[in-house]
């Protein structure tokens, strides 16, 4: 059972190699693990191994011996410019001859990314021709004049909207489509002169597209007001009635149920007229009576 830690900073890796290695004694091992944990150019001589550890300097020295026929170190003599001599220490955490043993891992070359397709240009698509300028129903020569004169003044609102001749007749069908659906030429000059680009690049273009996006929709038809008969005076009972020419009413013409399916005229209903006949006055003999009979009235 282990109780591992793990370390991130002050440890050293040792192959198994080594530490179960079954040809090294354990003072070996440990010394062989002492040297690989620390930094390269230490001390590493037998009397500073001795002052370090509590081996004698014969057990260090096999030790050493041992470690140098396993292939985990390899010591030469160097002869310093000084005429100095001094051992040199290599100290291998494999020994070379298992290095030589194991087959060299050779990592297969990474593929060249592949260069990315360079993006075809989409095809150029035809730009859509304009929406044709709106024309009025019925020709109109005064209306045709008046938009014609408008859209020559539009250079006296805005110089920026100096129109040529052929443009004037061009766009002419146009404001006159404006006006015949209602449009007050005020309105319509507003409508082209307002809220103008800085720099407009084409005038005429500019004026085409606002009188086609901007076409108001045709007013609504104004109704037919039927207007009823005038009054006439019956030429008989004297009597109101309405009619489209003077004559007599139902009442008093036999023929008028079919005279007002014509549409001559058309009696106003009233309550029936009762008329009430007056008694004719007595015949007087004598003059001298005259005075004492009175007049019978309804």
């Amino acid at each position: 059972m282990h109780a591992n830690t793990r370390l991130t900073k002050r440890y050293t890796v040792v192959d198994n190699h080594l530490a179960q290695h079954r040809e090294l004694t354990l003072i070996a091992i440990g010394l062989a693990v002492h040297i690989q944990s620390l930094l390269a150019g230490a001390r590493i001589g037998i009397k500073c191994l001795t002052a370090r550890f509590p081996e004698s300097e014969a057990r260090i020295a096999s030790a050493l011996r041992e470690l140098e026929a396993a292939g985990y170190l390899e010591r030469t003599r160097e002869r310093l410019p000084s005429g100095r001599i001094v051992t040199h220490t290599v100290s291998y955490n494999q020994p070379p001859t298992l290095r030589r043993a194991e087959p060299v891992r050779v990592r297969p070359p990474r593929p060249k990314p592949k260069p990315d397709p360079e993006p075809t240009p989409a095809p150029a698509t035809a730009k859509p021709p304009p929406p044709p300028l709106p024309q009025p129903l019925s020709p109109d020569p005064d209306r045709h004049r008046v938009a014609a004169d408008l859209l020559a003044g539009l250079r006296c609102h805005d110089p920026r909207l100096l129109l040529a001749e052929h443009d004037v007749r061009r766009l002419a069908p146009g404001v006159a489509t404006w006006l015949e659906r209602g449009a007050a030429p005020d309105s319509v000059r507003h409508a082209l002169t307002a809220n103008l680009p800085e720099a407009p690049r084409h005038a005429a273009a500019l004026l085409a597209h606002r009188l086609t996006a901007l076409l108001p929709p045709p007013l609504p038809p104004t109704p037919a007001v039927v207007r009823p008969h005038p009054f006439q005076n019956c030429e008989r009972c004297e009597r109101a009635f309405r009619a489209q020419e003077p004559g007599c009413c139902r009442d008093c013409d036999p023929n008028a149920s079919a005279t007002s399916a014509q549409g001559r005229y058309v009696a106003a209903p009233r309550p029936h007229h009762v008329h009430i006949p007056q008694a004719p006055a007595p015949q007087l003999h004598d003059p001298r009576e005259r005075g004492r009979v009175r007049r019978v009235r309804a």
